[in-house]
């Protein structure tokens, strides 16, 4: 069984990563060329008169 302190450096160092991680998948995901139109619509959503 692993102490808090092995706990905490686990938590901070494969968490950090995983973040990191996390925050460039969803960079791709918002630049990526094909999800242009869908943005671009879901943007003009506000200012369509139903």
């Amino acid at each position: 069984m692993t102490n808090y302190a092995e706990a905490y450096q686990f938590a901070q160092t494969y968490g950090l990563l995983y973040l990191v991680a996390l925050f460039i998948a969803m960079l791709v995901y918002a630049l990526w060329p094909g999800n242009k139109r869908r943005f671009k619509d879901a943007a003009e959503i506000p200012l369509r008169e139903d």
